[in-house]
Parts: C-alpha cells; sequence; structure tokens
C-alpha cells in the first residue's frame, strides 16, 4: 500500500525507515526500577518503528512515583538500557529515552529509600497511586522544593542525558506533558511559587525551558526532543486562561533551539479553542513535529502528514499488541485487541502476559493483506 507514512524519512541527523514513531508507554514491567532482559525484548519485537521512544524513565529516585517504572542514574540502570538499545539497533531501528519525573505524582512505597515526592508547590494531585504493597492509596502532598533544588534537579536530568548516550539511545525526549514535573510547573494549579520560577507564564515556564537547555548541552540539540500536552487535565491539571499564551510561549522558546523534535499530544478533539492552541505551535515551531492522537488509520496518518502539520506521528496503544504494527498498516492487516488488565501488570503467565507474548502476523497475511 502506497503511503507517505511507510517512506523512509529523516529527524535532524536520523535516518528512519518510516514516518511512524511508537509513542512512550508506561509498561511498569522494570523491578526495582532496572531494565532487564523482558524489556529488550519487547523493545526488539517492535524495532520496525521508524522510531522507539522509549517509557518514561526517571533522571533521580524522587522521579519514580510508579510502581516497577524504571530509572536512569545508576550504572546498574545504565546496563539494563545497554541492553535494550542493542537489541533495537540489532534489528535497525532507532530508539530515544523518555526522561520522566513525575513530581507529585507518587507514594511513598513506590520510592527508593531516601526519595520523597518533591513538587513545585506543596499541593497533592486529586486521586489514589498503586502500590505492591497496598494496593490504590490516595496521593500524599508533596514537599515544595526550594529554589537551589529546582536548580538541581535540571542538573540531574542533565546527567540522566550523558547517561542516555552511554546506555546507547540515539536520543533524549523531556516528558513535559501529561501533569508531570515539568507541567507542574506551567500549571498555576500546581505551581503556587513566588521565586522565580512562579507566578507569570515566563516564569512558570522556566523549568522546562532551563531543563530543555541542559539535556540539549549535555547530548546535543540535534538528539533533543520535548513532549507537550497542551489542554490535557490528566494527572489533576486543570485549564488556565493563559493555555495559548503559555504555549505560544514555549513553542517560540524551543524554536530558537534547534531541537530534534516537538512531539505534540494533539487536543484538537476538545473544541475550537484547543485546536487553535495546536496551530499556534506549528505557527512558532517550525521544525520538525511528531503528533500524537486520533490517528488510528493510515488515512489519518496520511492525512497529518500530507496537511503539514506533523512531520511524524505517534501511536500509542496499538504498539501493545501488535509489535509488527508498521507491516499490519501497509498490508492492511486487522489489528490485534490488547488487555488492558495487563498494561501496567503482570498476567496470569507472569510479567511477559500481556507484554511480550503478543504475535506478529503471519507471513500469508501480509502477503494477502
Amino acid at each position: 500500500m502506497f503511503s507517505t507514512a511507510f517512506k523512509p524519512t529523516k529527524l535532524a541527523s536520523l535516518s528512519l525507515a518510516n514516518a511512524i514513531v511508537m509513542a512512550p508507554m508506561t509498561r511498569s514491567r522494570a523491578l526495582n526500577g532496572i531494565p532487564n532482559e523482558l524489556m529488550a525484548e519487547y523493545y526488539r519485537q517492535r524495532a520496525t518503528a521508524g522510531l522507539i521512544i522509549a517509557e518514561g524513565t526517571s533522571p533521580s529516585p524522587n522521579g519514580l512515583g510508579y510502581a516497577r517504572t524504571p530509572g536512569l542514574y545508576t550504572p546498574a540502570q545504565v546496563a539494563g538500557w545497554k541492553r535494550v538499545t542493542e537489541a533495537v539497533h540489532a534489528q535497525g531501528g532507532r530508539i530515544f529515552v523518555q526522561l520522566m519525573h513525575t513530581g507529585r505524582i507518587f507514594h511513598p512505597l513506590n520510592l527508593p529509600a531516601g526519595a520523597e515526592g518533591v513538587a513545585p508547590s506543596a499541593v497533592a494531585a486529586a486521586g489514589q497511586m498503586w502500590t505492591d504493597q497496598q494496593q490504590l492509596q490516595d496521593q500524599p502532598t508533596p514537599r515544595a522544593l526550594t529554589t537551589t533544588e529546582v536548580q538541581v534537579t535540571v542538573q540531574e536530568y542533565a546527567q540522566a542525558a550523558h547517561l542516555a548516550l552511554e546506555a546507547g539511545f540515539d536520543g533524549v525526549e523531556l516528558h513535559g506533558a501529561n501533569g508531570y514535573l515539568p507541567e507542574q510547573f506551567l500549571n498555576p494549579a500546581s505551581n503556587q511559587r513566588t521565586d522565580a520560577y512562579g507566578g507569570s507564564v515566563a516564569n512558570r515556564a522556566r523549568f522546562m525551558l532551563e531543563t530543555i537547555r541542559a539535556i540539549a548541552t549535555a547530548v546535543g540539540a540535534a538528539r533533543t526532543g520535548i513532549r507537550l500536552s497542551p489542554w490535557g487535565t490528566f494527572n489533576d491539571q486543570p485549564n488556565y486562561p493563559e493555555i495559548d499564551e503559555t504555549y505560544a510561549y514555549l513553542a517560540q522558546e524551543l524554536q530558537k533551539m534547534g531541537l530534534a523534535y516537538l512531539h505534540l499530544v494533539n487536543p484538537s478533539y476538545l473544541g475550537a479553542a484547543a485546536a487553535r492552541t495546536v496551530q499556534t505551535i506549528r505557527q512558532h515551531f517550525t521544525g520538525a513535529l511528531i503528533l500524537n492522537g486520533g490517528l488510528a488509520t493510515v488515512e489519518a496518518i496520511d492525512e497529518a502528514l500530507n496537511s503539514g502539520l506533523a512531520d511524524l506521528v505517534s501511536l500509542g496503544r496499538p504498539y501493545i499488541s501488535n509489535p509488527d504494527l508498521v507491516a499490519r498498516l501497509q498490508h492492511q492487516v486487522p489489528l490485534a485487541p490488547s488487555d488492558p488488565a495487563t498494561y501496567y501488570a503482570p498476567g496470569p503467565g507472569g510479567f511477559a502476559d500481556g507484554y511480550t507474548n503478543y504475535p506478529a502476523a503471519k507471513r500469508e497475511e501480509l502477503s494477502i493483506g
């Protein structure tokens, strides 16, 4: 099937086999925060994506808010991730890591000894958090970072970016979306600071911009991307009046950096104001844009690519149960359904269940599809 999506493309200095990106998805298989052989197999199976963006990975012990999520701040974690990147590269794939500090989205039972939940302000997020020890628990109030600690946290991201290259990643994505630490600084509901990191739009954007600059300095701008989710309310991040102004400012500042890409969670389905913000971002950021969301068919993917709104598209959930997603889309083979019960937890067969045991399509299906 002819489609723009399946043509080889460029992303900064990288040559990609196609324009389809595997979006980062937390799968909660990293026991003790360390990537393992099962994770290497999971990503190896999906290496036909033009680019894989690996799951949210904490740059510090304080950022490991969820159960069984990986980090990138110890030698053991670097070694674990190296097995992953080697497995992907052996298949001809490309892989970035997404650095994700959960901030106030945490529970102490999910943190290593000595770590604590920290955030822009001492404002708890509504909702509960899964813990393996006590199941669902209310999310507690985090401790507000001091100004000095904010700057230390920026450097933790930079150090994790250094380690990403040591682990063999092709680049680094900053998770600035979905209500995690950088977006907690952006949103006035979770940021009630009165120092240089709170108050005005520029001040609330300061942490995110300082962090992405630090990562770009560590690994090179051409190996650096960022993910944003304007109008998203995930993790108790309510909308606020100056959203469009905030993301226009971010896009203008990000444009100056020469980043590999901006990865945008598309909120256009939420209405005219949200769609206008997408257009505002695209107007100010003219570098490579990866669009995520609402792209369930090849026709929708091609429309986004051919319209100029996106340079690449990312898909998440379809990759859970379709390791050969690119081939299935290209040959019009129906997608296999996934089991939501195993998204973040093992099935009856163990941690591989619902993770690495989804089969690829049969050769005869691809030849007649």
